[in-house]
């Protein structure tokens, strides 16, 4: 959508439009995090909040997952996100990393980038630098046509991100301020960093506009934000509003009340604000991230983030008292939107299917990692002969493995409880299932090998000889014939079954009674679900529906201890905690 040019800049103490005041009043809303069927919808209603402004993080990972298959359709239709933001008349800030944190996988970086050999990631190394290079490129080619100044709706550009948090490597920045200015970036660029010295310090680069992130006390934040960025507007370019979930944990939220007189003090102070999230949504098929500060916790499925609008699109209490400060010093639309209904309730009976696993006949001294595998997918499963019983002891398991002999199961190992051994009853075949449960998204750890890693050993002496077959979890959805219910030992299990709808409709999916896998619905890999909790149901956009027949597959790892499949009227993250 292309409208008539405008200028966007930044003053002595403001943010100029067409060189006058503006306050940024923004929501971030994650394209690759929303089924497309659904973008206009949630930026439409981030305006009926009174917000003027969508950001958006650009996932490199998720438009590069292969090294030199660059897509920006369908999901990574970037710039058709950023056409749906202009035509519902609003503006845009993009943050293309190329880090980008965000509880997503890897923290944006694909795969096959953090596993080159002497990578320096986020640092002025030259085979990075020229990674980044390229894709910083790619992404501009579709930013750049839409800026404001040629009729588009962007109007800041973000160079890396919470970078002082990282590291203080000022050529690096400076690099990537020169690529985005070559590409044609015109807009005002700026940078991120939680607001105490030595970060705002380190992750600031001369002619970049500095924000903050933060979630409480304005006041002091925005002074110390001040003290380095001594003109132009202030901005919290993270409002934080809400949490992210793990596994084992409870569900975080924050008080409504409470966020709303904190952004009441911020925008008091003159400032502007990027609500992070407005609307967090979901970390579908295998995104989502995990945190490890001494301890590996897997991130959930759900991005609901406690955000003014929930995973499945609903407006919540937020919402509404945001929307009240918003007004005390900007113009809102009379109109509001709906609170949501209950989805529709049924079960649907599911039938065992021969899931049709490919064995491999490849052998490897010792058991190859996912990335030495090029397995992209969540699965491997690692097989080979014992001599004998004993201790079997790992290096390390990444990230939860089920350890089976001759066809029956062993026991489980889990990373995040710090489990490397456990020990097997006698001689034969040894088959470790290993799950990779998501990929950490923050600091040194960034890219690190999954699968097992470090060798397997039985009462101290090395196991090898191994095969090592990939299992892509949203093919076991695809394929496979009805069986007859043997209830096999070891997994995966594999269950499938059909329902009908006379029109497309939000469904929420209930996993009690499941163990720990992977649903499906007509082949949309929905993410994973696990008993260990706090999230209960799994969210189904309408968008991934149709009117008539449709199918949900469960990809079972744990056991197989329900034949239905329960859809539930509203959603059930876990337990709060305020």
């Amino acid at each position: 959508m292309t409208g008539e040019p405008r200028s966007f800049a930044i003053g002595e103490t403001d943010f100029l439009l067409d060189g006058e005041p503006f306050r940024v009043l923004s929501g971030a809303l994650h394209y690759f995090r929303v089924h497309p069927g659904q973008w206009a919808d949630r930026i439409r209603k981030a305006r009926l909040m009174g917000l003027n402004t969508i950001e958006t993080y650009v996932a490199w990972n998720a438009h590069e997952p292969v090294r030199g298959e660059w897509d920006a359709t369908g999901w990574n239709d970037l710039g058709g996100f950023l056409d749906l933001v202009a035509a519902e008349g609003m503006h845009a800030i993009v943050r293309p990393g190329p880090y980008i944190c965000a509880e997503w996988h890897n923290g944006g970086l694909p795969v096959w980038l953090t596993g080159m050999p002497g990578i320096g990631l986020r640092r002025s190394e030259p085979s990075y630098l020229a990674e980044v290079t390229a894709y910083l490129q790619r992404v501009y080619d579709i930013v750049a046509p839409r800026q404001i100044d040629r009729g588009g709706p962007v109007v800041l550009v973000q160079i890396e991100n919470e970078y002082g948090a990282y590291g203080s490597d000022t050529a690096y920045l400076e690099h990537l301020v020169r690529v985005t200015r070559d590409a044609g970036i015109t807009v005002p660029l700026t940078t991120i960093d939680q607001p105490t010295d030595q970060m705002l310090s380190d992750g600031s680069v001369d002619g970049v506009h500095l924000t903050g992130s933060f979630g409480s006390r304005a006041p002091e934040r925005l002074a110390t934000l001040r003290r380095h960025q001594p003109t132009g507007p202030l901005m919290c370019a993270e409002f934080w509003d809400g949490w992210f979930d793990w596994w084992g944990a409870t569900h975080h939220t924050t008080s409504a009340a409470d966020s709303a007189a904190e952004l009441d003090a911020l925008l008091s102070a003159g400032a502007s604000v990027n609500f992070y999230m407005f609307h967090g949504g979901t970390n579908f098929g295998l995104t989502n991230g995990a945190n490890h500060k001494g301890r590996y916790l897997p991130i959930v499925t759900s991005y609901d983030y406690d955000a003014p609008l929930d995973e499945a699109g609903r407006p919540t209490e937020k919402f509404f008292a945001f929307r009240d400060v918003i007004a005390r010093y900007a113009p809102v639309p009379d109109e509001v939107p709906v609170v949501g209904h209950a989805a529709p309730v049924f079960e649907v009976p599911v039938l065992p299917v021969d899931a049709a696993l490919e064995a491999s006949t490849v052998r490897h001294d010792t058991p190859p990692t996912f990335e030495e595998l090029g397995h992209l997918s969540a699965l491997v499963a690692y097989e080979t002969d014992l001599p004998a019983g004993g201790v079997l002891r790992f290096g390390e398991v990444r990230d939860h493995a089920w350890v089976s002999l001759n066809g029956a199961p062993v026991g489980t190992l889990s990373r995040t409880r710090g489990e490397d051994a456990l020990v097997v009853p006698g001689a034969g075949r040894l088959r470790v299932l290993v799950e990779e449960q998501g990929r950490v998204n923050y600091d040194v750890r960034l890219g690190e090998a999954k699968g097992l890693v470090g060798g397997v050993f039985l009462d101290g002496a090395p196991v090898t000889d191994w095969t090592a077959a990939p299992i892509d979890v949203a093919r076991l959805g695809e394929s496979g014939t009805v069986a007859a219910d043997g209830r096999a030992p070891v997994g995966p299990f594999v269950r499938r079954g059909s329902f009908a709808l006379d029109a497309p409709a939000d469904l929420f999916l209930g996993t009690a009674g499941w163990g720990k896998g992977y649903a499906l619905v007509n082949g949309f890999l929905l993410g994973r679900y696990w008993s260990n909790g706090p999230q209960r149901t799994l969210y189904v956009p309408a968008a991934a529906l149709r009117a008539g027949e449709n199918t949900v597959v469960m990809v079972e790892l744990d056991r197989v201890a329900e034949l239905v499949v329960r859809f539930v009227a509203q959603p059930d993250l876990g337990p709060r905690e305020e």
